[in-house]
Parts: C-alpha cells; structure tokens; sequence
C-alpha cells in the first residue's frame, strides 16, 4: 500500500456509500468487465437474460429482489473466469406507454386520433428518447453488472426482424389465425387482453330473479343473474340434462322478456343445478362459459354492448347507454313488466384488467389467435425430463398443470404502440398478405394495400427475448457463444406469461431450451403484509433505501429477506447489510493498517490459526453451494455470520496482540483470510468489498474479476475446530459468570482448571488466571473453580445467585408450561417450539451450574 492510501484509510474512519458507489460504478463500466466477448460455448459460459422492465417504469422492490439474485450470480461465475453476460434492455410496453403518453395529450386537451397515427407513434418515440433510460439508470445504482453496451429494446429494428420473423412462420404452419372469438375486452386501454393480464376480485353485485315465460304455457323459468343488462342478448335458457324439474322443457321455447325473441330451452352439462334456480340465461356474445354453449350448440351470437361500453343497436330501446345505465334501466323495466322475482346481494369472483383496473368486458371479436396445443407439447417434455430444472419444485407441478390445459392465445392488440401486425390487405380482390416485409402491392391483382391496424401483445415479443436479444433471426457469435442462457429468476405471476412462452418459442425457432434453470422467487411483501403498491400507500422505493443504507445493504437485505415464502420487507435485514458493510470497513481498516509487509497466505502457527482457516474454508464451501442451489438468504447470513463472529469477535481478539506486535505469521493469514472474504462477499456485496480491495497489498485488478474462492479442504481441521469452539464456549460462560458476580471489569481473578488446559485466550479475554492456587473455591464454571479473592463480595455473591436462580426458575416452569400445552405444540410453526425446548435446556444447564 502506498503512503497515500495509508494516509487515506486511516483518516477515512467511516464508510460512506454515497462517496464510493457511483466512483467505483464508473471504473467497472470503464475496465469493459461488464461487457464479455462472443466466445466460447454456452456451457462453458454464463449468461442471463434480464427480465425487461417496462420502458415507462421505474425501479421497484421486485425489480432489485429479482436484480440482486441475478447480479449475484452473474457477478460469482464472472469471477471464476467465465465468459459472463448479463443481457439488458427494456420493454416497449404497448399499453402502459401509449396509455402515459396519452395522459400527457390529454393534458393538452388533445388525443392520438387528432394527431393521427405516424404522428402519435413519432410522439411515443419522443417521449422513449427523454424518458426510456430512467430505469436502466436505476439499475446501475443497484449496481448491477449488465452489459450496457449491448442494450436491447423490443422496438429496436433487429428485434422487430425477429418479431416478424416468428410472426410469419407461425402463421405458414397454421398456428396463427384470424377469429370472431370471445376475448376479454379491456375498456380502459380499448383493447383485447390475454387471459394471463386479467385478475379476479372479490365483488358484491345484486343477484337478480327473473322470469321467462314458457311458449304456449302458464309455466315460467326463473333465470338468476348479475348482469341483466346481457338478457338483451340472450339466445337459449340451459338446464342440466338430469335436472328432473327441467326435463320435460327441453326443446321448448321462452318468450324473452322485454324483447320478446322465442329462445330454446336446452340441455348442457355444464349448469350447476346448485346455482339459483338451476336455470342457466345463455349470452354467447358477452360471457365466456356461454361462449362455449353458445359453439356446443351452435347458437347465435348477439352483441348488445359494444367495445365503447356503450350498448349497440341491438340493445332496442337501450343503445347508446353505457351498461351501468342499461342495467338500471333494464332492472326498472323488468320490474314493471311483473318479471322480476328477487334481488339480494351475491359475492362472487370478477374478472379485472391487470393492465388499467376496470372490469372486464367478455365480447365477440375478430382478433388475431395463436393455437397453443403443437407449441405447448415439446414445453412441457423439457420440464417433465427436468432439461429445464423450475426451483421451487411445487412451481414446477403448477407449470405443468396450465400447460396441459393450454387454451389459444389471443395475440391482437387495439393499439397503435407496438409491433404492427404484418398483415396486409387487398381490398380489390380479398387477398391477404403475411410477410416480414410491406410488401408494395398486391401479388394476385396488382392492387394498393392496407395494413393491419392491430398490433401484437406485448408479451409476443418478450417471448423470444432470450434469443432475440441475441441477435436472432441471425447467426451472430453472441448466440452462439450465450444460447441456451444459463438461468432465469422470475416471479411466479409471469410464469405463464413470459416463461412458458420463452421455453415454447425457443424450443420452435433456434431449436433449444432458452435457460436451464427457473428460479421463482419470493414476493417481497409490505411491512404490514398487503402486497407493495403505490396506489395503497404501501410502496416501499429501493432508491430511497439506497440513499439512505448504500445500494450494498439493500442487496444484502432483500436477499437475506428472500425465502420460498412471500415474505414482509424487513427494515432489520437491511440495517444488517448496513451494519456488516460498516464492520467489513473497520475491521478491514483494523488488518491493513497493522500487518506486516507480508505475502498474503495461510501460516497457522496457533490452533486458533488453524480453526480460523478451517471456519473460512468450510465457511467458502457452504456459501457456494447454496448460491448454486439459490438459497440467497441462508447463503448471505452464514456469510454474515463468519465474518461477524468468527473472524471478526473472536479471531481479531485473540490475535490482536500478535497483530500488533507486527508478527508475520497472524499478518499473512489475516491478510489471507480478508481476501478470501472480500471475494466471497463481493457477488452480493460489490461496491464495499471493492472499495477495501483497492487498499490490500495483494490486489492486482479490479475484484470485479478477481478469482472467486474454491474451498480449500486441506485446511478443513475439526480437532482446531473443536478445541477454540470449547475454548470460546468456556469464554462466554466465564464472562457470564462475571456479570453474574457483579466482578470489576478490570479485575483479574484467581481459578483452578480441571482437567485438560484450555486454549490460552481464554485466560486473557475472560480475565482470569488459572495457574493460582491456595484460596478456597467459591464457584465452579464447567471445568474451571473459582477462587475467593478481594474482588469477589461472597454475600453479595450469594445473593446474586439465589436471584438469578430464582428467574431461572420461572423461566423454566413457563417454558414447560408452554411445552406441556398441546395446542401450542401442534398449532405453532414447528421452529417456534424447537426455540422454546432450546430454550428450556440452556435454562436447566444453567440451574444445574448453579447448584
């Protein structure tokens, strides 16, 4: 170390991320070590593909959970000289970019339809070039190791290649086509949305009674619904076929009332005899399930609310009201005419657009669809044969389950932000046109064309970022050096969305699995428990944290907090990361400032060297492994936990004194020791361990690219281990022993030892002086009789001890009582009892010492 670094880390007595991160960002993004040469193969390689934030987003909580894991590992396999890439880019985000860019037209008493669509989509590129690099921005304050210089955006002209690309041979296979089909119709965006963006609340609407007229009879059958405003377009009453009420009228005809349109009665299986009065109103054209009779049995299908939300010419007296209004109206009319049985208040499941909140509006529309079924099967045999490995195993079950129920895929947009379908039209003589580029007239009649005015869901396009990012539809080096990618973490509400669809459109096209690891992870709940929202108040900001703790302690907190189990957002777990990155600097500070000029090594001397090298190197081996399994928060604590105790509250003070008297030995295997910590540390915390690194006499190189550690099992040495760990265990009781007493701090007193000599820190770090002999013992703390002296009181001592024997005493008839209640035992989480039965037998050791 130089003189100046010397002077600067002695003066520099406190860590301050805000001084340091940005710098050390700077210089890792100058050294080109995010940004990996398109060599060797995937399986020599490491790559991850980023899950595209939206274009119009912003850093959230989920986004630097799934950021630190993916950061983690991309930063260990770059460190172990693997070609590593981390490929970055965002999402054009059809919905939510048109929707905030037509909140700011709006604001200018203007919408897209004034501006026209050239116009309006050159303002969505406007508003991308000011706006779009906000959260790409933000990542690299979480310091993520993307590689920025290959940036990729989903409307960038090679991705739109790929997009057409697959669009076509899709379509030449038969897979995608054009169909009236029943679709959930958005209001707020104006657009069909995908099953998958659609989410189901809990709503209380009034169940309505209403009667329909037999033909030709006195007899009625009394419908139940919820949304009567539909009965306009209606066209059959079902009943179950083994509904003996009901048998005799199938084939007949009802009168509909208010509109007076003869309707069959039928048979399906599908009523629930349970429901209402077992007497099923059939709407094809505005309820999904009815859908599906409707086709059974080839009805016809009616629209009487239209894509506005406005009811149709086909309402009669109701068009032109919105389908709140129509529902009074039709409720009012139905009461005058004597038809309305009952009402009474029904809970039940509503469909909701994920995309803008309103409720859904299940219509008949000509849209673009995607069979699913071919695409599906190869998916699902990557997953059974465990080719494509879901962590945790219970999302691998719920994986296949959806797959096997695959239903098409409604692929059409009502958006004029996105991938314009390339379809094209002649109106001369009905050709249809599918291809990757405009074509310029019509090859059958030399007529002009029209394009499709639709664009694809946005998640058509996301479905081949693995490989399109790549450069895909082309042989480029980086798909051939990065695909299959090595790992993908997600959340499990994209799992059908995005990664079903990446294994199904990777297996079609480059012809391989797009990773080879799923890894689901938790949700990062609230504090209060509701899931994070901005709109609940609920929303917790990783920037405002960064700015507060440094981007480190949110890292090392989020992954601590993370679990197979949603969990809360806990302010402690990153005051850890907080509080560890502060002891890695003063206590780095405190080695590099008082070793000798020594190569870093391991030069065990004193079986408390050796235990500190077999702790470190065990300490590397599980770390490892639990990265490579994705157990991040058992991972980062024993990491913590290492480092914290072992090196930092028992090694540094047993050896303190050979530190400083400059001995070589302690100085080489402290210096050893730090390094290996640094690295292991550095993938979940980079910006700390960087910065100390750049001070240790033995750095060559940024850390960044600075060999991982491999456990080294030649130190692993369980008798060290077991020798300093008794020593440390008999330490802490003997410390114990002197708050007990209520002994002077600095008083040294006289003891016996019993047996084999302890390690000899135990002596210097408890005080107390076992080669003394002559004075009568007054205790006994395991092995060790301590002796009467001056700094000991004996009544005072006594006193003492009937006291704390007393509290011990209750704690251990309330720990059996809680033991002995059953209904604790069986209904609390089983590491909660486990705490408690350990807890009851320290407390009985602890009586038995007494005594």
């Amino acid at each position: 170390m130089s003189a100046g670094d010397r002077q600067k880390l002695d003066s520099t007595t406190r860590y301050d991320p805000t001084e340091v991160e940005a710098r050390i960002f700077r210089e890792w993004i100058e050294g080109g070590y995010f940004h990996p040469a398109a060599e060797g193969t995937p399986e020599e390689n490491f790559s991850v593909a980023i899950p595209p934030p939206n274009v119009t987003g912003a850093l959230h909580m989920g986004h630097a959970l799934n950021g630190s894991m993916q950061d983690t590992l991309v930063r260990m396999n770059r460190m172990r000289g693997r070609n590593a890439l981390w490929i970055l880019g965002t999402d054009h985000a059809g919905i939510a970019t048109q929707a905030v860019v037509e909140k700011d037209l709006k604001k200018e008493g203007k919408s897209r339809h004034d501006l026209g669509r050239e116009a309006f989509v050159e303002r969505v590129w406007e508003w991308k070039a000011e706006y779009g690099s906000r959260i790409v921005e933000q990542y690299k304050r979480l310091g993520a190791s993307c590689d920025y210089e290959r940036e990729r955006f989903t409307l960038d002209q090679g991705y739109v290649k790929a997009v057409y690309r697959v669009f076509k041979q899709l379509f030449d296979k038969g897979y995608i086509y054009r169909d009236n089909y029943m679709v959930n119709w958005d209001p707020g965006s104006h657009s069909a949305i995908s099953d998958l963006e659609v989410e189901n609340r809990e709503v209380e609407d009034v169940l309505y009674s209403i009667d329909y007229p037999v033909e030709d009879s006195d007899r009625v059958l009394t419908v139940a619904t919820v949304r009567p405003e539909t009965m306009l377009a209606d066209t059959a009453v079902a009943v179950n076929p083994d509904d003996e009420r009901y048998r005799d009228l199938v084939g007949q005809h009802v009168v509909l009332p208010l509109v007076g349109r003869r309707i069959p009665v039928i048979a399906d299986d599908h009523v629930d005899v349970e429901f209402g009065t077992g007497a099923l109103k059939i709407t094809p054209g505005h309820d999904p399930n009815d859908f599906e009779i409707g086709r059974r049995h080839k009805l016809e299908e009616i629209g009487v609310i239209g894509p506005d939300g406005r009811m149709t010419e086909e309402a009669g007296r109701f068009a032109g009201m919105t389908a709140a209004e129509a529902q009074k109206a039709v409720v009012e009319a139905l009461r005058e005419e004597g038809r309305l049985r009952a009402e009474e208040p029904y809970v039940h499941s509503v469909p909701f657009s994920h995309r803008s909140g309103e409720r859904i509006e299940p219509l008949i529309s000509l849209q673009w669809f995607c069979r699913m079924d071919e695409l599906a099967r190869p998916a699902i045999e990557v997953v059974e044969r465990d080719e494509v490995r879901i962590t945790p195993p219970q999302w691998k079950r719920v994986y296949l389950d959806w797959m096997r129920e695959i239903r098409p895929w409604c692929v059409s947009r009502q958006l004029w932000w996105g991938h314009r379908i390339p379809v094209w039209y002649c109106d001369s003589c009905g050709e249809t046109i599918v291809a990757e580029a405009e074509p310029q007239r019509c090859g059958a009649c030399g007529g002009e064309l029209r394009q499709e005015e639709d664009v694809l869901d946005t998640w058509f396009s996301s479905a081949i970022w693995p490989f399109a990012t790549l450069g895909w539809p082309d042989d480029t080096p980086e798909l051939r050096a990065f695909y299959p990618t090595s790992f993908l973490t997600t959340a499990r509400e994209i799992l059908f969305l995005w990664v079903a669809r990446m294994i199904m459109t990777g297996l079609e096209f480059p012809g391989a699995i797009p990773f080879r690891d799923v890894y689901v992870h938790s949700v990062i709940q609230a504090r209060d428990g509701r899931r994070m929202s901005k709109s609940l108040g609920t929303g917790i900001d990783p920037l405002e944290e960064i700015d507060v703790h440094g981007a480190d302690a949110l890292r090392f907190g989020l992954l601590a907090m993370s679990s197979t189990q949603d969990v809360r957002f806990s302010d402690a777990k990153v005051q850890q990361g907080r509080d560890l990155a502060n002891k890695l600097w003063n206590a780095s500070r405190l080695i590099l400032l008082n070793a000798a000029d020594v190569e870093p090594a391991p030069r065990p001397t004193q079986v408390e060297d050796r235990w500190l090298l077999s702790r470190l190197e065990r300490t590397i081996a599980s770390v490892t492994e639990k990265l490579e399994t994705y157990d991040f928060a058992h991972a980062v604590q024993e990491a913590y936990s290492f480092f914290w105790r072992d090196l930092c509250d028992w090694y540094l003070e047993i050896v303190k004194p050979r530190l400083y008297d400059g001995e070589a030995e302690v100085s080489a295997t402290l210096l050893y020791a730090l390094e290996r910590v640094l690295a292991l540390l550095h993938p979940t915390m980079p910006f700390v361990t960087e910065e100390i690194w750049s001070y240790h006499p033995a750095r060559q190189g940024h850390l960044v690219v600075h060999p991982f550690p491999t456990a080294d099992e030649g130190l692993f040495d369980d008798a060290a281990e077991e020798d300093v760990e008794g020593g440390i265990q008999l330490t802490q009781r003997l410390r114990a022993w002197r708050d007990l007493a209520g002994v002077p701090v600095g008083a040294k007193l006289a003891a016996v030892i019993d047996g084999a000599e302890p390690p000899s820190f135990v002596s210097r770090l408890s005080r107390f002086e076992f080669d003394s002999a002559g004075a009568e013992p007054v205790a006994s703390v395991g092995p060790v009789r301590v002796l009467a002296s001056d700094a000991i009181d004996p009544e005072d001592l006594a006193k003492r001890i009937a006291f704390h024997r007393a509290k011990l005493l209750q704690e251990v008839q309330r720990a059996k009582g809680k033991l002995g209640n059953e209904k604790f035992v069986a209904k609390a989480p089983p590491e909660v009892v486990e705490e408690e039965r350990e807890k009851l037998a320290r407390y009985e050791a602890e009586l038995a010492e007494l005594s």
